[in-house]
């Protein structure tokens, strides 16, 4: 038995139109509303929202199937920006949906001349994007984290990184 080819997936920028889809796409992926209000709250504090940075990956259909949303943080006082959240509708998990929309968000941010991105997450994901333990770049979280989850990844590697404790959004809560 052969593997099937993985679904050559399109990304593009959020849509007008593509908000209250986001929010389902968020609702449906993870277990409450959190995430969702999260991204709504990103989205409405100019000093965190990034245009051209909340990435949906599409169907054939051109409807948003998964999201990657990059927002504005501070590093030691310098620009970065923090990967979260990221959704998927259940249905397109495990398809490549949600890997497209990330490498869509990250393509973009280099674009805008972007460098540092930190993310919280599954130890065992995002290292395939090139992220790498946030301790090693000297970077720290505002909070506790598992060295393997809290990551780093310097889109340019010819630029300095930024370093010292991340400051997030106030819509993260933290």
């Amino acid at each position: 038995m052969t593997a099937s080819a993985p679904v050559p997936w399109s990304t593009r920028a959020e849509q007008p139109q593509d908000v209250t889809v986001i929010r389902d796409i968020t609702l449906a992926a993870f277990p409450g509303p959190e995430e969702a209000d999260l991204v709504d709250a990103l989205r409405a504090d100019p000093e965190a929202w990034v245009a051209g940075l909340s990435r949906a990956t599409v169907d054939a259909h051109d409807r948003p199937v998964a999201h990657a949303l990059l927002t504005r943080c501070t590093v030691g006082g310098d620009r970065a920006l923090a990967l979260a959240p990221c959704s998927v509708l259940p249905e397109f998990q495990r398809q490549g949906a949600g890997s497209a929309a990330i490498r869509a968000a990250l393509d973009a941010a280099r674009v805008q001349g972007e460098n540092l991105v930190v993310v919280l997450g599954h130890a065992d994901y995002y290292p395939r994007f090139g992220f790498t333990p946030a301790s090693a770049a000297g970077v720290t979280a505002p909070f506790e984290a598992p060295d393997d989850a809290f990551l780093v990844l310097a889109l340019d590697p010819e630029r300095t990184a930024p370093h010292g404790e991340v400051a997030y959004p106030a819509a993260f809560g933290i």
